[in-house]
């Protein structure tokens, strides 16, 4: 134990003296003379659920004038299955506009972040949230992040049910500390620390941040095999049979660290729900016991539960996980993935409820010259008379809206641009996603989603002079390795290494069951455009019918 305590990590040490994560953090949000936190409090805030950051783009200026870096937060709420009332959201919107730049941001994780605020208005936001039953515990740090799950009501009867899951698993595998409440929201408590004992993360949490997400066959759309836990809810005859586990999936990986990989999601076994949830939650709970017990606490870029996976070997990690629970898992049950991407516009489900899904482009909600979507949002949030779902592709369904109140939801949308907005986009940009990168991911290494939109627009027209303008191709970028973006798990993907060049991975497929692979290195935009060009041109004079073109990428272009 003795040689296992002198090789952690320095977050390792950081936590365990962190006094179930308060540091010094409020002693940090009292000092004036910075707009920065302590040191060690920058990591122990991320499990209170945000980042500071500073604008990049303001570094030079500022340091030629002698001043500290414009430092800020990004806040992100705990979301669990994309939810959020009209109440919620109208206190999001109002929140924005106060204390954030007013962009609001819906992340691939299925929820909203906003960026920007100083270090005087962490509190008023956390507190503003509270009000409205909102909180950011545990959307960042080694912890359980936000629980991801199918957001659209039309994918199964059993939407509903599977949102439950993953609101009670988010409850369920929440940290024990209450120092969010203590730091934040100023909660006059003495603390007993028996309270405080945490079964699960104890003192020292995961070796690095856990992600799970639920998914409802044959939609895919929330990547359920990026996850380092993915839930694949088994149906038959529209009755939830359990789900099956897969573990150690993550897409982050290092620029020339070959020990560094994305890797998809195993399938362990399949866990029945026909009895009763106990066992569901018990098996999901002990992967995590069994992350936190084996995983690599020295080196963080090797402690994800992929590593762990790989170290152990997916059959003794089952193993393990069965010794904890108690009972074998069964054998995985089949079912058939089709397709990952949201479906735009109106549609109505099962119960007669009404449902439009709106186009964001890159999860920003804001006002532009062309669509006011903030403006938008708003109005429908203040009707009353829709909820709000958001997607992992970043978009938002304004969702279980009355035959009735459906007339009135429209005008909206047409009076603010957001239906022809939405109508207008191309497949491909419809398809897009990128992470939020320069200028506040200290990770950058070259734009994501401030180029992208340029990108898609000179891509389109690539795809026009060869007759492919209507193609379904999926297209992600990330302007770092770290895969939040998740474009290595698309059909053509653009990883950031330097400013204004990137790597061009192709042969994702349409499901989420296959990663890309690299085809060309450190690609400025004229030499993207001309790769794109020629694998277009073979594509169309070569694809099989009806074959995608990840799936012709993978079939002749990587091999």
């Amino acid at each position: 134990m003795s040689t296992e305590k002198k090789n952690l990590s320095p977050i390792e040490k950081i936590k365990e003296i962190s006094q179930g994560l308060r540091g010094t953090l409020k002693e940090s949000l009292k000092d004036e003379i910075t707009g920065a936190i302590r040191e060690d409090d920058t990591a122990l805030v991320k499990f209170h659920g945000m980042y500071m950051q500073d604008d990049r783009d303001r570094r030079e200026e500022r340091a030629s004038k002698k001043l500290e870096r414009l430092y800020s937060f990004m806040i992100r709420l705990r979301l669990p299955g994309g939810f959020l009332t009209p109440e919620q959201y109208i206190a999001t919107h109002n929140i924005a506009g106060e204390n954030s730049t007013g962009v609001i941001k819906i992340t691939t994780r299925q929820t909203l972040q906003l960026h920007g605020i100083v270090k005087s208005k962490t509190k008023p936001t956390i507190k503003a949230f509270n009000q409205v039953g909102l909180d950011s515990i545990a959307a960042c740090g080694d912890v359980n992040r936000n629980v991801v799950a199918s957001a659209n009501p039309l994918e199964s009867p059993l939407h509903e049910r599977i949102y439950q899951y993953a609101d009670r698993i988010s409850e369920y595998l929440l940290p024990k500390t209450r120092s969010y409440y203590d730091v934040w929201l100023d909660e006059e408590k003495i603390y007993d620390k028996v309270e405080e004992e945490d079964p699960l993360y104890q003192d020292r949490y995961l070796p690095r941040k856990f992600k799970i997400g639920l998914v409802i066959p044959p939609n895919n759309d929330s990547d359920v095999f990026a996850q380092d836990l993915g839930l694949i809810a088994i149906i038959e005859n529209n009755e939830l049979q359990g789900f099956n586990f897969a573990v150690g999936g993550g897409l982050s990986f290092t620029h020339g660290n070959a020990e560094t990989y994305p890797r998809l999601a195993t399938e362990i076994g399949f866990v029945s729900t026909q009895e009763s949830d106990e066992k569901l939650f018990k098996a999901v709970y002990e992967v995590l016991t069994v992350q936190r017990d084996f995983g690599n606490r020295a080196d963080r870029k090797l402690a994800r539960l992929k590593y762990t996976v790989d170290n152990m070997g997916p059959d003794v990690f089952r193993q393990e996980v069965e010794k904890r629970t108690g009972f074998a898992l069964e054998a995985a049950r089949p079912y058939e993935l089709k397709t990952r991407i949201d479906h735009y516009g109106w549609a109505q489900s099962y119960n007669g409820l009404h449902h439009y899904t709106v186009f964001v482009e890159n999860g920003r909600i804001t006002d532009l010259d062309n669509v006011a979507l903030k403006t938008a949002m708003l109005e429908v949030a203040q009707t009353g008379k829709a909820n709000f779902r958001f997607t992992c592709n970043q978009n938002v369904i304004l969702s279980d809206i009355t035959a009735e109140d459906r007339a009135e939801i429209e005008q909206i949308l047409v009076k603010h641009q957001v239906i022809p907005h939405t109508q207008a986009a191309s497949p491909v940009r419809k398809n897009a996603m990128a992470c939020v990168a320069l200028p506040t991911c200290p990770l950058a290494l070259a734009e994501a989603q401030r180029y992208m939109p340029e990108l898609i627009t000179k891509i389109d027209g690539v795809l026009a002079n060869h007759g492919l303008q209507e193609e379904e191709i999926i297209i992600r970028m990330t302007g770092c390795p770290n895969g939040c973006g998740r474009s290595v798990l698309s059909e053509i993907g653009f990883v950031g290494t330097a400013p204004g060049r990137y790597n061009l991975n192709l042969g994702g497929d349409e499901q989420g069951q296959r990663l890309n692979k690299l085809y060309k290195e450190n690609l400025d935009e004229a030499e993207i455009l001309q790769e794109l060009d020629t694998a277009f041109a073979s594509f169309k004079q070569n694809r099989v019918a009806g074959e995608r073109f990840g799936d012709f990428a993978y079939r002749t272009l990587l091999n």
